[in-house]
């Protein structure tokens, strides 16, 4: 008990030493960087709107940075401006413009190096190279920030919300575009992304790798180069996002590549080339999606087992599914299916007769890009229902035997 009051009492003189320091054009301190080097641990730097051409600005101290509106912090293109290197930060109310452009250097406007117990919030981030960098840190908050540039090819790019080797982390409420990936995971485990709007992106509005244990929910990812890729990871939840408007040749709105034991459910997905595309997966829960006027709802590869889907909406996609192999070792269940032409003489709303989700046009189509202008004609709908009859290149076993006569999931 005098252990936890002596604490107590410490941390409040640590408080009350606490000073706030201004700096302003008009003031005694005038630069930010004047600023740190008088602060302390505890102190809050209070910058009062303007502009302040600085870059490279070193924060190795436990403090509070924070703006009025208004407060621009331009880096005039020449490097990174904030290298964060100190626990216990807090960053908010601040806008941050014009980031360096470097091929040997990870130039970000917010670079954050072994830190914890950190808050990035409310700030806006403006032609940059990279956005918030952080790297081996871990309890950290990115919250309600404004990430755009103007990226126009991979190479010339970075990423916008930039997380490697780091733990515990919470990505929420941001909005992030005009990047090569909007959010990017490398190594990152027990962490959530909820709640962002990661749009028109050059390559991936999410792009993860080797991150374990992770939940992603409530986010939207539209129009980005090639959608979502998930990556050599396990126990993945995702749930509630929408992928929407991912065009493109090689493109779609998930793509799952080494995926084992994860969840994925009451997610939609909207007019992607394709929904989601996976290889290499294993024990995974599909359930209570909804793919809506996609080019291929699902594209299966190799080396997909044990998979369940359950419940979903397979609605007015031009192909439901694409199968590789003959041999099926995934279950599809209770789903509902628009192209589904099956009857329920009981009225109990489910289909009398099974439905096989791969079509042999599928399966054509997959060999031969260039057939898919045959898509609606009398010949395809021939050679579809002789496959039907008599299975000969789809998998005989994989079929849903007890589709849902009506829409399921009508949230979206």
């Amino acid at each position: 008990m005098k252990k936890v009051t002596f604490f107590f009492l410490l941390f409040s003189i640590t408080l009350l030493q606490a000073k706030k320091i201004e700096v302003c054009k008009s003031c005694e301190i005038s630069t930010i960087k004047k600023a740190l080097e008088l602060a302390e641990n505890g102190d809050e730097i209070f910058i009062k709107k303007g502009v302040y051409k600085e870059n490279d600005i070193e924060v190795n101290k436990a403090v509070t940075i924070s703006g009025e509106e208004g407060t621009i912090i331009d880096g005039s293109f020449k490097s990174g401006v904030l290298h964060i290197t100190s626990d216990n930060f807090v960053l908010k109310n601040i806008k941050i413009i014009n980031v360096g452009v470097s091929y040997t250097k990870d130039f970000a406007a917010v670079k954050v190096v072994k830190c914890k117990n950190f808050t990035i919030q409310n700030i806006v981030l403006d032609q940059i190279f990279f956005g918030i960098l952080i790297e081996k840190s871990h309890f950290g908050k990115i919250i309600g920030n404004k990430l755009s540039s103007t990226a126009k090819d991979e190479a010339n790019s970075g990423n916008g919300i930039h997380i490697w080797h780091s733990s515990n982390m919470i990505v929420d409420s941001n909005e992030v575009f005009g990047m090569r990936d909007g959010i990017y995971f490398e190594f990152v485990t027990e962490s959530q992304v909820h709640n962002n709007n990661s749009h028109n992106n050059v390559r991936y509005g999410l792009h993860f790798m080797f991150s374990n244990n992770d939940t992603y929910y409530n986010n939207i990812f539209k129009n980005n180069g090639a959608g979502v890729a998930v990556m050599f990871s396990k126990f993945i939840t995702m749930y509630q996002n929408k992928f929407l408007d991912n065009w493109g040749s090689a493109s779609y709105g998930l793509l799952l590549k080494e995926i084992y034991d994860t969840q994925i459910y009451d997610n939609l997905f909207q007019e992607n080339t394709i929904g989601i595309k996976g290889e290499g997966c294993t024990r995974i829960n599909y359930k209570n999606n909804t793919f809506l006027r996609n080019g291929w709802a699902i594209k299966i590869a190799g080396a997909c087992y044990t998979n369940i889907f359950e419940k979903n909406d397979f609605m007015h996609n031009s192909l439901d599914l694409a199968y590789n192999t003959k041999v099926n070792d995934n279950k599809f269940e209770n789903n509902h299916w628009s192209e589904y032409t099956g009857y329920d003489l009981d009225k109990d709303g489910v289909g009398d007769i099974p439905y096989r989700p791969v079509k042999l046009f599928s399966y054509v189509v997959n060999k031969t890009p260039e057939a898919l202008v045959l898509l609606r004609s009398l010949f395809v709908d021939i050679i579809n229902f002789s496959e039907k009859v008599s299975p000969v290149f789809t998998p005989d076993d994989l079929m849903d035997k007890k589709p849902i006569m009506n829409r399921i999931n009508d949230r979206f």
